[in-house]
């Protein structure tokens, strides 16, 4: 077993990069005056900023739940890699929404919110499998925000699944849900945030 540094770095690298891909498919169509043009790409706007917002939120939960780890093993290195793939994956789907999105294509919803239903499934296996017996728990690690991160990770994937199985009945519908998970789960990681800093 090792410390967690090299992990995190190579983590941050990985959200950084897919981060940075998201802002490389807002562009313009190329067809009308440039105030039609910046109006009509109302799609990738929305696309980009659920994107974006959701990968900076994993990115601060990944932050705060390895504030609680101390150690990895090798499992927990392939669950982490297995992570990322999907973390690396993401801009994909998201130019996918953002071209057919105008159209209303419950394919696209579909598949966004499959790759986020992924990365829910893998993010949740990843702190399970280090929780689990306090298996890579660092022995300092507060009992109470443990507790609560465990309880934050059991509702996500049904979330995610729910809100996928909406684009079978509205593109709109599943992006909107989309938006307020993201929007939840800022809420969510700001008190968990707050609960994580050391008392003075």
């Amino acid at each position: 077993m090792n410390g967690t540094a090299r992990l995190e770095t190579f983590s941050d690298g990985i959200f950084a990069i897919a981060a940075t891909l998201l802002i490389l498919d807002v562009t313009l169509s190329g067809e009308g005056t440039v105030a039609h043009q910046l109006v009509q790409a109302w799609p990738s706007y929305a696309a980009y900023a659920i994107s974006f917002a959701t990968l900076g939120i994993v990115w601060v939960n990944h932050h705060t739940v390895f504030t609680q780890i101390d150690k990895v093993d090798r499992t927990f290195l392939f669950i982490n890699v297995l992570f990322l793939m999907v973390v690396a994956f993401t801009p994909f789907p998201t130019r996918v929404l953002a071209d057919n999105l105008r159209e209303q294509s419950k394919a696209a919803a579909l598949v966004y919110g499959l790759t986020y239903t992924a990365m829910a499934v893998c993010y949740a296996a990843l702190w399970f499998y280090a929780a689990k017996g306090r298996r890579l728990i660092a022995p300092t690690a507060d009992d109470r925000l443990v507790s609560g991160i465990s309880r934050s990770f059991r509702p996500g994937t049904l979330i995610y699944a729910i809100a996928t199985l909406s684009a079978l009945i509205s593109a709109i519908l599943a992006v909107v849900l989309y938006a307020l998970i993201a929007l939840f789960y800022v809420v969510e990681s700001s008190v968990f945030g707050r609960n994580a800093e050391p008392e003075p």
